[in-house]
Formats: structure tokens, C-alpha cells, sequence
């Protein structure tokens, strides 16, 4: 008769057995214990490998209180998440950091309008992720403080806007990005130079608005508020609001983000204009489709991959004792020049 239990029925009981070792040694084994000896730790993962064996995560989490899981918090709808190219490669980069650091990820998402609370209260009372990683929070989203005063273990994906002291985040040098943008078009000669906002309830969309008048000012160029348009970082948004500044006759336009600038570029070519040289484009990310837009888009760049990359590592060193809070890291921009703006002389 055959002594091997099936493989879906394989416990940490019939691990042990096989292995000729206690339920405890099989325990330590599992969560990386520094005290086993070598030999029988072996022989343990022998075991489980010929047996394809798979703890169960909800009862490993009761005994260690760790799930070996990341939540990541994105408060935008779901259709709407998933035509924004930003968040695919947010997550590509959140994923991959914790696939080598053996930690899976799961996602909260919003499906409907006005179920903020229900959301908040989904995230806050699920004990399935060691730690959250919020994407892309808006200044009325209250989560994070409510993540900080019950002590609970988070990044940010971009500035917070509440007690930015003690915050862990992760963001780009947005202001700088902004005026890096506005200073290369002043000094092709433009000086009708409008913008097409992102959202300004987010620290980016806000950091890249401030970053663009501060770069005007200093440059000595008049801020016109007919050539500022508030746009919401879509594709749709972008061409809306091109439509809107063209009334006005600019003479280049500082959109902030690529997803955007695809619109705005495909309204210029509808009004028949041309772009450089009825108005000048410059996008903000550096998207992989930047250089297949027609023309290929000047842009100034952001490492998306990195970003999920650093959230990630941050937050896994705060788990596990090694990093020292807060954690807050800023990325530069670089300015990377094509055809959409004309070249310099």
C-alpha cells in the first residue's frame, strides 16, 4: 500500500513524517529559521520539493503574523486605471522587486464612484498584506493618516501631503522636471508656452504646475492664465484641454504627462497645425510610446520601473528592521529631446 499521502492533501504534518524530523523542525525550516542544521534542512526541502508542497498561507500568517504579501491602494476606478499606461509600469516594477524578495503582491482597486469609505475600510481591516504601497493619493484622501495613527506599515508612491516629515515615499523631482521642460522651449525661442495641468489633487500634478510658473518667472516670461488648462492625466484630457489653449495661439505647450500629449498632439493635427513648428510639444514621463508619437516626442523622463522598484525595497526593509523610518527617497528628471519641440541650433 502506498505510504505517500496525494500531493493536494500533503501537510506539514505529512512533511515531517517523510522527512524523519518534528512538525517544528518542518515550522522553522518553512520560515527561514537560522537554528536548523544544515543536513536535516536539506533533507526537509528535498521532501518538499519531490512533493510539490505548498504551505498554506492563511495558517503560516496566524503562527509567523506574516502574510509575505504587499498591497498596493489605487483609489481610481478600474477602467480608468487600466488605460493609463503610468500604472502598468508602476506595477510592473512593484511586482518585480517583490517576486525576488519572495513576496506576492495584491491589488485594491476601486470599481465604482463614492465608495471611497467602503474601500478604506476594506484595506484597514484586511490583515492579507504585511505592508501597502498607496499609489498616486489624492489631498482628500485621508487613508494614509488613518494608516499612520494605527501603526500600520506603508509607502507612498509620490509627495504626501500630511506630515510629509514622517512619510515614507517615493517620488520624482517634479517641480524640476517641469521647469527643465519650460526653460528648453524659452530657449528654442518660444514664448507663448502654455501647459495642460494633471490633476492638481495629486502632489505631481500640482509639483509639475508650480514647477512651470516658477520657471516663467524666472525666465521673465509673462504667466498667462488663458494658457493654462487643468487637465486629468488621460489621453482624453490632453486633447480637450490642446483644443482650448489653440484658441489662444501658443506657441509651444508643456503637457504634463506623455499619456496626455498623445491627445494634445492629435489635436494640433486635427485643427492643421504642425508640430514643431506651429507649436511646440513637450511631454512628461518618458513612456515607451514617446518615441513612436508622430513626431517622436520630446519628453522629460522619470524612472516608473524604479520607482515601484525603491517603493518596494523601502518597504520590505521597514518590515523587516533594516531601513530606519522615515524612508524618502526623490528621483532626478532628465530632459530628453526629439523631434516634437525642434531641435536646437
Amino acid at each position: 500500500m502506498n505510504d505517500v499521502t496525494p500531493k493536494s492533501e500533503l501537510n506539514i504534518r505529512d512533511i515531517a513524517r517523510l522527512s524523519g524530523v518534528s512538525r517544528s523542525t518542518v515550522s522553522r525550516v518553512l520560515n527561514h529559521a537560522p537554528n536548523v542544521n544544515e543536513e536535516t534542512r536539506q533533507r526537509v526541502l528535498k521532501v518538499i520539493d519531490q512533493h510539490n508542497y505548498r504551505p498554506n498561507v492563511a495558517a503560516r500568517s496566524l503562527v509567523t503574523q506574516r502574510s509575505n504579501v504587499l498591497g498596493i491602494y489605487i483609489p481610481y476606478l478600474v477602467d480608468e486605471l487600466f488605460t493609463d499606461p503610468y500604472f502598468a509600469v508602476l506595477i510592473q516594477g512593484i511586482t518585480r522587486c517583490a517576486n525576488e524578495n519572495n513576496y506576492d503582491v495584491m491589488l485594491w482597486l476601486q470599481e465604482q464612484d463614492n465608495v471611497g469609505e467602503h474601500l478604506h475600510s476594506r484595506v484597514m481591516d484586511s490583515r492579507m498584506a504585511d505592508g501597502l504601497i498607496l499609489a498616486s493619493t489624492p489631498k482628500y484622501d485621508l487613508l494614509p493618516l488613518t494608516l499612520l495613527e494605527r501603526g500600520r506599515t506603508f509607502v507612498m508612491n509620490g509627495r504626501p501631503w500630511h506630515q510629509i516629515e514622517t512619510m515614507n515615499y517615493v517620488d520624482s523631482t517634479n517641480r524640476q522636471g517641469a521647469q527643465q521642460a519650460v526653460e528648453h522651449l524659452a530657449r528654442l525661442g518660444r514664448r507663448r508656452i502654455g501647459t495642460i495641468t494633471g490633476r492638481l489633487e495629486l502632489g505631481s500634478g500640482t509639483d509639475r504646475f508650480i514647477g512651470y510658473r516658477q520657471a516663467l518667472q524666472r525666465l521673465n516670461l509673462e504667466v498667462d492664465e488663458n494658457l493654462i488648462v487643468e487637465g486629468d492625466f488621460t489621453e482624453a484630457g490632453g486633447y480637450a484641454g490642446m483644443r482650448r489653449l489653440l484658441v489662444h495661439k501658443p506657441d509651444a505647450v508643456f503637457v504634463a504627462s506623455d499619456h496626455m500629449a498623445m491627445g494634445a498632439l492629435r489635436a494640433i493635427r486635427e485643427a492643421g497645425m504642425r508640430v514643431p513648428d506651429d507649436v511646440a510639444i513637450v511631454g512628461f514621463d518618458d513612456m515607451p510610446f514617446a518615441t513612436l508619437a508622430t513626431p517622436p516626442l520630446t519628453t522629460i523622463r522619470q524612472s516608473v520601473l524604479r520607482i515601484g522598484h525603491l517603493a518596494t525595497e523601502g518597504l520590505i526593509g521597514l518590515l523587516q528592521g533594516t531601513i530606519t523610518p522615515p524612508y524618502q527617497v526623490s528621483l532626478p528628471t532628465q530632459l530628453v529631446i526629439r523631434e516634437s519641440c525642434g531641435f536646437p541650433a
